[in-house]
């Protein structure tokens, strides 16, 4: 397997790690936690992970990187993880869960465009009818084709749109951030604290609960902080520094709400749809579109 498609594997095992999102959100919900809350312990007990495995795997010295990958590093945070946390939550609060995660599936189609602009990428056709499936993919996977509880407003549709936007600038920004050879979970580490550092000074979330002390609450967030946080993204940016091409990363990536489903499935008993199936379908046949034609391009 060439150094591509093993970058390929650590960003598909980041979207199964984020698939578990909602399971832990719900679970933090349960406990009395608001989405601000929840996104600052997430990022807070990440960044706190990465910290701890930067030290044992690359030493102290990683922390230190130059200017431009740490101002990469703050508008990582900044961008796409405190203004997409707080999008993203408004845009499920006004829109429904449905068209909130529709509307954050536009992410590939954001990344594409500035990966033409920045790093000059190029989209043939292939690449478009993979990025028309995988949205159309992760639609019918999210929504089961119904959209009938949800009350879409045009501010709503904007938010989600921008949710989309944030999240899509995650692969973009992060190329650019890894240019320097910086440790990868340095990186990772800085996004997340400057995104917790964010989100704590503009929702002072520990205000919007009754108990943040909780400790079942903080527990889950230990646990949302490990395994689809500092996990993910410890996987996320040491695959992203070997991959040439930035807006194939979140359609790897898109294997998240597949998961999300089968945990929805396994843990809350919902239902699974002959159109979520077909879903699933598409989303996986982006992905091997993509993979397949990297290592297609290493055989030329």
């Amino acid at each position: 397997m060439n150094s591509e498609l093993k970058s390929f594997a650590k960003i598909f095992i980041t979207g199964c790690l984020w698939g578990s999102i909602g399971l832990f959100v719900k679970l933090m919900e349960d406990r009395g936690s608001s989405p601000s809350y929840t996104s600052f312990l997430r990022l807070l007990f990440g960044a706190l992970f990465l910290a701890v495995l930067t030290l044992i795997f690359d030493g102290p010295k990683a922390f230190r990187i130059g200017r431009k990958t740490l101002l990469s590093c703050v508008l990582l945070g900044v961008v796409c993880q405190g203004i997409f946390n707080i999008l993203y939550s408004t845009s499920v609060s006004m829109n429904g869960m449905s068209v909130g995660s529709v509307l954050l599936y536009s992410a590939p189609i954001f990344t594409s465009v500035a990966s033409v602009l920045l790093f000059r990428e190029k989209l043939n056709s292939l690449k478009w009818i993979a990025l028309l499936l995988n949205v159309a993919g992760c639609t019918l996977t999210a929504t089961g084709g119904d959209f009938s509880a949800s009350s879409i407003a045009p501010v709503g549709i904007l938010v989600g749109v921008g949710a989309g936007f944030t999240y899509g600038m995650t692969a973009v920004i992060g190329k650019i951030a890894m240019r320097e050879e910086a440790s990868p979970f340095a990186v990772a580490t800085y996004n997340l604290l400057f995104g917790c550092v964010f989100i704590a000074i503009a929702r002072r979330p520990w205000r919007t609960v009754g108990q943040p002390f909780n400790a079942r609450l903080l527990l889950f967030g230990l646990l949302f902080g490990l395994i689809a946080t500092a996990l993910a993204y410890a996987f996320y940016f040491s695959g992203l520094s070997k991959i040439s091409q930035a807006s194939k990363v979140p359609v790897v990536a898109s294997v998240e709400p597949v998961i999300a489903t089968v945990i929805g499935a396994a843990v809350f008993s919902e239902r699974v749809t002959a159109v979520k199936i077909v879903g699933i379908g598409l989303v996986l046949l982006s992905i091997l579109m993509f993979s397949g034609k990297t290592e297609n391009n290493k055989r030329k």
